[in-house]
């Protein structure tokens, strides 16, 4: 996996809330994955977008296709359907723009990024992961992107799922607890317990916290890797409501995001991108200050 110029891969940013900014409908239970079905074009221009913008890859919208978020629109079986048909977009959207963007297949929390609660048990979650991670590497991705893991047992069942289906080429990105300690995962437990497991990352990161709190999180990991393996930050613009609706907000316009990335840089990150609520423009904005 080859950085940018500079050692610093710039990722994507948002690829959920830009379906809805372009008219897609992303309700639930099928969230974004309703793109595949209904919206291929939009999806198709969202990632042409991100690339056109600078990144250097582009995250595949498979954020919601497990058979178990699928089954509560009662399409478990069209799992790995979809997931290959998010697979081919992203390629088809990199072959257009003919340069050699990574494609990262997105593996997400079975249930909730903000509920540990909810992660199933280990051995649920090792087999679930382990088939959606399966249909990613099948499908042809350059990397599989384990991300906003918010339950330490949940994290590692997918990371002991994508070592064994792609040794290696992997990476995981966790939510973390905004207040007190740094380096906490929403379920309490600390990011320095787990990370001896994850020393076959290709990169470990953080994403879907505010970017303002994501310089102090880079420099505590940092702190806890060895040099060689790398750092992702990829932050938030808004915030969830109540009923896990994402709210965007013009909070973090893209230039003073884009300032903030330059923070996560300097504390040691090595891919920056952005979550939810970030767009094209936020990411052209991340490559002019960042590469």
């Amino acid at each position: 996996m080859e950085a940018q110029s500079d050692n610093i891969l710039i990722l994507d940013g948002a690829t959920g809330t830009e379906l809805e900014r372009c008219g897609v409908d992303i309700g639930l239970p099928l969230w974004s994955a309703r793109a595949m079905i209904e919206a291929p074009e939009a999806l198709f221009d969202v990632h042409t977008s991100y690339i056109n913008a600078g990144a250097g890859a582009i995250t595949t919208n498979t954020f919601r296709t497990h058979a178990r978020s699928l089954g509560k629109a009662g399409m478990a079986d069209q799992a790995e359907s979809l997931t290959w048909r998010a697979v081919e977009i992203a390629c088809a959207a990199r072959d257009e723009c003919g340069q050699g963007t990574l494609i990262l297949g997105s593996d997400a929390p079975l249930e909730d990024c903000y509920r540990p609660d909810r992660a199933p048990d280990p051995s649920t979650c090792r087999e679930e992961h382990g088939r959606l991670i399966g249909h990613l590497v099948n499908a042809g991705v350059d990397l599989i992107l384990i991300e906003t893991m918010c339950s330490a047992h949940e994290a590692l069942a997918a990371a002991s799922a994508a070592e064994d289906a792609a040794p290696g080429k992997w990476g995981i990105s966790f939510c973390l607890r905004p207040d007190g300690p740094p380096g906490v995962l929403l379920d309490g437990e600390p990011l320095a317990t787990i990370l001896p497991s994850l020393a076959s990352a290709r990169f470990v990161g953080i994403n879907c916290i505010a970017a303002p709190g994501m310089a102090r999180q880079v420099a505590h990991l940092r702190s806890l890797l060895p040099g060689g393996q790398a750092i992702a930050a990829y932050a938030n613009i808004g915030y969830a409501d109540g009923d896990g609706a994402w709210v965007t907000t013009d909070a973090v316009e893209p230039a003073r995001y884009a300032a903030y990335a330059r923070a996560w840089v300097d504390a040691g990150a090595e891919y920056v991108g952005g979550c939810c609520g970030t767009t094209p423009e936020t990411i052209q904005e991340v490559v002019a200050q960042c590469r």
